[in-house]
């Protein structure tokens, strides 16, 4: 039986992104079962008393300027900074349970990461949002339409409620055979965990 991961994400973090990226060569590398939960991470930091790392000047520039660039090299994957950030992405993330629901989220999760950390979209503009998902070849009505249902929004606070009393503070977070792991950067420990 395959191990189980739980990721906790938000698509407007970079460090989400490579954890995105870096989480499927695992799960090919290792079989591992990636369970993505998706939170409003303006949510979790309010709650955990947390901020943006880029709310501090100097260690904004550095993760932007040098450590992102250099895991983006590790990995082997694109990441460009988005012009729009910070993205207002409660409706993507409304979005991404509307998706789960409706058997498409693995596409719709690439095409919403991809358009905001590769492409440089505005993924705040509902109209952009619509031509992204279309020219993926989903349905954007019907994901849409799914996101805005009073029961898709309450899934979102309970889930982003659920993270922080699970101790969740930032993202990306994960779980795995009870630990917690914080950030992308500590995906190494996940790897070491898996080939044990």
């Amino acid at each position: 039986m395959s191990k189980q991961l739980e990721f906790y994400f938000d698509f407007g973090s970079p460090t989400a992104y490579l954890a995105h990226c870096r989480l499927a060569q695992l799960a090919t590398q290792y079989g591992i079962e990636i369970q993505y939960r998706p939170m409003l991470l303006g949510g979790v930091f309010k709650a955990a008393a947390n901020t943006s790392p880029v709310t501090v000047p100097a260690k904004g520039k550095y993760m932007l300027e040098q450590d992102l660039p250099r895991f983006a090299k590790r990995y082997q994957v694109t990441l460009n900074f988005n012009p729009h950030f910070p993205i207002n992405t409660l409706n993507l993330m409304r979005g991404a349970i509307a998706a789960e629901q409706l058997g498409c989220f693995p596409a719709y999760a690439q095409a919403v990461f991809n358009a905001v950390w590769v492409d440089g979209k505005d993924m705040g503009d509902p109209e952009v949002v619509i031509g992204v998902l279309q020219a993926s070849g989903l349905d954007a009505a019907a994901i849409v339409a799914r996101s805005q249902e009073p029961e898709v929004k309450a899934e979102l606070i309970s889930n982003t409620e659920a993270a922080v009393a699970r101790g969740v503070f930032g993202a990306p977070t994960l779980f795995m055979d009870g630990e917690m792991y914080f950030g992308q950067d500590r995906l190494d420990f996940v790897e070491e965990a898996l080939a044990g």
